[in-house]
């Protein structure tokens, strides 16, 4: 196989190429999360519907059956995500709620040089990342762990596996290189657009002097992407202000 710094690398490349090409405008979905802090017995259940603009993630949400609308960013985050972007993220959780800020970036692409028929080995590096291909990946299969190196100080990929159809991200997951928090994000082709199906966040919080695991699993499915507004009020900016 080729090393695993090329291999990530151009399966960053690949992933980034298919985001931008053909971006929905508009996504509806229906989202169940299940809420848990296991060490204390507690977990909460959200349904909803969700109808998201894209271009800058602005969602109407709907509890199901018949409870509140609220607006403001799509939560937990967005189907439409290319986990190797730029990305910001920020959370806040509680025995009640998890508060997720996701600022999505630009795609992050690679420059892969010609091969040179002067040099015997080309060996590509990526300074803030230090990849290695697990124990069970193939050729036809990649499965590639990831370390930080002392360049990264956030968020980064630590294990991805590829799908062998399509040659993009299956599942990843997401770690702090500060925090013992970890995303877990499972994907899918769904009417030729690659969305998140299932994500998990885990993440030690403290508070009144104790520390505690939270747990959120979010299923997404019933995929549309409309090209017109499916709200009157997703259409036109600026945003409106968020409710919470």
């Amino acid at each position: 196989m080729i090393g695993a710094d090329l291999a990530l690398a151009l399966l960053v490349n690949r992933t980034a190429a298919a985001y931008s090409a053909r971006p929905p405008t508009y996504i509806t979905y229906r989202e169940r999360t299940n809420v848990s802090v296991p060490s204390l017995g507690r977990s909460q259940e959200i349904d909803r519907s969700v109808e998201v603009r894209n271009a800058d993630n602005y969602a109407i949400m709907r509890d199901l059956p018949h409870g509140a609308t609220r607006i403001g960013e799509a939560f937990p985050i967005i189907p439409y995500f290319d986990p190797f972007s730029s990305f910001t993220f920020s959370y806040y959780a509680n025995l009640k709620a998890i508060t997720i800020t996701l600022r999505r970036g630009a795609p992050i692409v690679f420059p892969i040089p010609t091969p040179d028929p002067g040099a015997d080995v080309l060996v590509p590096y990526i300074s803030f990342l230090d990849p290695t291909y697990a124990p069970d990946s193939t050729p036809g299969a990649l499965h590639i762990l990831i370390a930080p190196t002392p360049l990264d100080t956030g968020m980064y990929p630590s294990d991805v596996r590829v799908d062998p159809a399509t040659g993009l991200p299956l599942h990843i997951v997401l770690s702090d290189s500060r925090s013992d928090m970890r995303i877990g994000l499972t994907y899918r082709s769904v009417d030729g657009y690659w969305v998140v199906v299932r994500g998990v966040f885990s993440a030690t919080e403290h508070a009144l002097g104790f520390s505690f695991n939270v747990r959120a699993v979010t299923r997404y499915d019933e995929f549309t992407f409309p090209s017109s507004a499916p709200d009157p009020a997703l259409m036109g900016t600026p945003r409106p202000i968020a409710t919470p």
